[in-house]
């Protein structure tokens, strides 16, 4: 079954040096966009992070130092991967917990001021775990019928998504159809940033996920607690959740 589109949703994989959103960095990104009319473009890119890629991750990836030491940065690329991607709904393997977070951070430190205020996201891994409880290869495998070669390449890992989203929806007649509901769907819990420090509590309010503020509502704490503001710009939280915590900050003495 295709895709019932309203607007292009891009199909993307990071290969990345390690799985820290906050301090790793990207060194293979690929995309996939597919357009409401049916019409396609991938493109993919080699990046240099501009710091070690350990041994241990070269191993399951194949990327080393050398094969990405010519290759641009991704300060040098972010233009071209938010121009491909800025008017587009999202979609991956994982994406919610890890792609989209990491990406957002690697936009943010180039200074592209990315968000998710007009798009969706869809996790097409919350699919299957949600139906099957599996990995990528045994996905592709289960809904495909093929052997997912070059897993770990980030192109692979790309395509073979998106083929798993289109067979997901020949095999379930429930899944939602439209983006937005899909993306409902696939989205764990309702979070305010990507890495989940900032989640919407029962109210439809912004509150603390963490530490001694676990629970407490993002906007009584700035009120009673206003050095916690500062605690965590300075801290070695994703730049996303301190835009996202500046905004709410700012909201609230907008209002007053």
């Amino acid at each position: 079954m295709e895709l019932k589109l309203s607007k292009p949703i891009c199909f993307f994989d990071l290969e990345t040096t390690g799985i820290n959103i906050t301090t790793d960095r990207i060194v293979e990104i690929a995309i996939f966009k597919v357009y409401p009319n049916g019409n396609k473009e991938s493109k993919t890119w080699l990046v240099n992070p501009t710091i070690p890629i350990p041994a241990d991750t070269t191993a399951i990836h194949g990327i080393s130092d050398e094969k990405v030491a010519n290759e641009p940065t991704f300060a040098e690329l972010a233009s071209a991967v938010y121009n491909m991607i800025k008017d587009s709904d999202l979609a991956g393997f994982n994406s919610d917990r890890f792609d989209i977070p990491l990406l957002a951070e690697e936009l943010l430190r180039a200074g592209v001021d990315f968000d998710m205020k007009n798009r969706v996201s869809v996790d097409i891994q919350t699919i299957f775990h949600k139906k099957e409880e599996r990995t990528l290869a045994a996905a592709y495998k289960f809904y495909c019928g093929e052997t997912l070669e070059n897993a770990h390449s980030a192109e692979a890992d790309t395509m073979a998504t998106y083929e798993i989203l289109k067979s997901q929806f020949d095999r379930y007649d429930d899944l939602p159809q439209d983006m937005k509901s899909l993306s409902e769907y696939t989205t764990r819990k309702k979070t305010a940033d990507f890495a989940g420090f900032i989640i919407v509590d029962k109210d439809g309010d912004e509150a603390f996920s963490f530490g001694k503020n676990k629970g407490k509502k993002v906007n009584d704490i700035l009120e009673t607690e206003p050095g916690y503001f500062s605690w965590i710009q300075n801290a070695d939280f994703p730049l996303y959740t301190k835009k996202v915590l500046t905004a709410i900050k700012l909201r609230k003495l907008n209002t007053k």
